[in-house]
């Protein structure tokens, strides 16, 4: 056994605790979303998708249910969604995305993190404008023609369409990523609907739209920050210019 049963044990905890996290992001998105718009996915449609990231996510049924009980009650505080930016070591911009109930307790953590890794928190669009805000949806590919859908999609704000290989459980399929900006990420996700695509996820994420290369030992100083970021229970995603 040795080495390779601590390899495959080593990456098992890491996997459990990706899916750890993973289903605290998604929890707490349900919550947000079921205070702003109901418990009732077919009038709540942003709680339809997350209910489709959650199956895709492998998440139990019995987490979901949780989320929107919690999301219910009257003693649950309210999550707000507040992006904090800096400058990680080696004049890296990063973007941290958090969904917290205590914004003093999150600025006081994330402020810390930089500290202790040679990076500075910055004020309010001190990096944004080095990253567009954009909306993904991924479809199963199928026997979908990628320039076809292309074609079809960008009326409902499509700006790029393309195949991709996802792997998962071991086990690789195709699935085709459509992009577009932010704002149009209700008439993307019905657009695909109504043309009869199955939404596998969807969600938003922060692309930079300059990027900065750095050495391998300078790589590795960003990735303390971003790892001590990851870590923090309030912190959803992390963004960086780093290429």
């Amino acid at each position: 056994m040795g080495r390779a049963f601590e390899f495959r044990k080593e990456r098992k905890f890491k996997r459990w605790a990706g899916m750890a996290k993973t289903f605290s992001r998604i929890s707490k998105d349900i919550i947000m979303a079921v205070k702003e718009g109901g418990d009732n996915p077919d009038s709540n449609y942003r709680l339809r998708m997350l209910f489709q990231n959650a199956k895709a996510a492998n998440m139990p049924k019995d987490n979901v249910e949780r989320a929107i009980k919690k999301a219910m009650s009257k003693d649950q505080s309210d999550y707000k969604t507040i992006v904090y930016e800096g400058y990680g070591p080696h004049g890296i911009a990063v973007l941290v995305e958090t969904a917290t109930d205590n914004n003093t307790r999150t600025v006081a953590n994330v402020r810390s993190y930089f500290n202790k890794c040679d990076g500075s928190l910055g004020t309010s669009g001190s990096v944004e404008f080095m990253f567009e805000h954009k909306c993904h949806v991924k479809i199963a590919a199928g026997n979908t023609d990628v320039e076809e859908l292309e074609f079809e999609m960008i009326d409902h704000g499509a700006e790029d369409v393309f195949k991709d290989v996802e792997e998962k459980d071991d086990e690789e399929s195709e699935v085709i990523m459509v992009y577009g900006q932010f704002a149009d990420y209700g008439n993307i996700t019905k657009g695909l609907e109504e043309l009869g695509h199955e939404i596998v996820e969807s969600g938003f994420e922060y692309i930079p739209t300059t990027t900065k290369e750095i050495g391998a030992e300078q790589t590795k100083d960003l990735e303390k920050l971003i790892e001590k970021l990851e870590e923090d229970d309030d912190v959803q995603n992390v963004y960086t210019t780093m290429r």
